[in-house]
């Protein structure tokens, strides 16, 4: 696969993902509670470590920190971009009430605007990219480690 495209592919795939997920949550009225937006997390966590690793993969010998960073980077964001467009276009088209009925007292207490839940949601999807993406950099770049030769340890040595 063109190393381009990858980032756009698995993000695409990622929101997919996400969207069905939580389609699958609002056929059962579960998605007006905030706490499975944690399976969002391991979703994205998932097909990041996929993209990274069909990365390394493609690139071999050349893999290079930064490159792999910027596609790691870039699929989460692809995800979380498309990911927020569903959600406001569900939110204020499909099903206009459900910010309101998400946020519960938050809505009459705190005066919490649909725009800023939107604007939430892509925050926490731009943080989550980040921490993976910083995360599994860690597990795929290059050791700098010098590896040196065991010393023999033997009776006859002094």
């Amino acid at each position: 696969m063109n190393k381009s495209k990858l980032p756009i592919v698995f993000g695409i795939g990622i929101a997919v993902v996400l969207i069905l997920v939580f389609l699958i949550f609002a056929s059962f009225g579960l998605h007006t509670n905030p706490i499975f937006s944690l399976f969002n997390g391991v979703i994205m966590a998932y097909g990041m470590f996929m993209a990274i690793k069909m990365y390394k993969k493609d690139k071999g010998k050349l893999f290079k920190y930064e490159k792999g960073f910027v596609a790691t980077f870039l699929t989460g964001l692809n995800a979380t971009v498309i990911f927020t467009i569903f959600f406001t276009l569900y939110g204020s088209l499909i099903e206009p009430s459900y910010i309101s009925t998400m946020l519960g007292n938050w809505s009459t207490h705190y005066n919490t605007s649909e725009g800023l839940v939107v604007f939430v949601v892509f925050v926490m999807g731009v943080a989550t990219t980040m921490v993976l993406t910083l995360a599994y950099m860690q597990l795929f770049k290059q050791s700098w480690n010098i590896h040196r030769p065991k010393a023999s340890i033997g009776l006859g040595s002094v």
